[in-house]
């Protein structure tokens, strides 16, 4: 599982050192995509095949569907850690992203999230107000 909040930076080449918790889980390869809310979202490959098999059931015949898996998989690339654990962000989804020096890597469970950390910033402050009441609305039964 993946959790936490780590501050790494990208490098001139757009290369990110995967945090060292999450190199167990993603070391092995890597699906980087676009996320929502102007994120990258990472899986390891195995869980991405989970996510994709789960995609290939959506009808074709549903607009949302198909906008939904266009987005998500024509910005969808591979990715192998290098020796130094860094991985290679592709500049079409750095772009996507606002993606500047100062990144924040945050792990969601079965994936990790990429922000251009003053993004993710502002994404905190304008939640921090409606997170409390969130978990009655979309998790009924939480805590």
């Amino acid at each position: 599982m993946l959790l936490g909040t780590h501050s790494p930076k990208l490098d001139d080449k757009g290369r990110v050192i995967l945090p060292a918790k999450f190199r167990e889980d993603l070391g092995s390869g890597i699906v980087v995509t676009r996320g929502q809310d102007r994120c990258l979202y990472v899986f390891s490959t195995a869980e991405f095949e989970v996510v994709h098999e789960k995609l290939r059931q959506a009808p074709l015949a549903n607009k949302q569907a198909r906008d939904f898996m266009r987005m998500f998989l024509s910005g969808a690339s591979a990715e192998m850690p290098d020796s130094q654990n860094r991985i290679t962000i592709p500049q079409h989804l750095r772009q996507y992203a606002g993606l500047q020096k100062e990144l924040v890597v945050t792990g969601v469970g079965a994936h990790a999230e990429i922000w251009d950390a003053q993004s993710w910033n502002d994404y905190l402050a304008a939640g921090e107000e409606t997170y409390a009441d969130l978990e009655q609305e979309v998790i009924p039964g939480l805590f």
